[in-house]
C-alpha cells in the first residue's frame, strides 16, 4: 500500500502541476481539498481523469468522488478496493 500511495502521489503531482512538491509534502490522511492540499473543483476533475487512465476506475456518483478524494489514505484505498489496471 505505501508503493502505491508514492506512486499516487507523484501521479497528482504531476498531473496537477504542482511542481513547487514533492511526494514528501504530501501527507497520506492530510485533506486534499479545503484546508489541506487546498484543491478545487477543477482539481478534482483531473484526478477523475487520473482514476480512470491509470487505473481503469470510473467515478459515476459526484458524492462518491468527495469521499474518494479526502486524503491520499482514502485514494488509495478506494483504488486497492476497485482498480481494474
Amino acid at each position: 500500500m505505501d508503493t502505491l500511495k508514492e506512486q499516487l502521489k507523484q501521479q497528482i503531482i504531476e498531473a496537477l502541476s504542482l511542481e513547487d512538491l514533492t511526494p514528501a509534502d504530501l501527507i497520506d490522511d492530510a485533506p486534499l481539498f479545503g484546508e489541506g492540499l487546498g484543491l478545487d473543483s477543477i482539481d478534482a476533475l483531473e484526478l477523475i481523469v487520473l482514476l480512470e487512465k491509470e487505473y481503469g476506475i470510473r467515478l459515476n456518483n459526484p458524492a462518491e468522488g468527495k469521499a474518494v478524494f479526502a486524503s491520499i489514505d482514502a485514494m488509495a484505498d478506494y483504488i486497492t478496493q476497485h482498480r481494474t489496471r
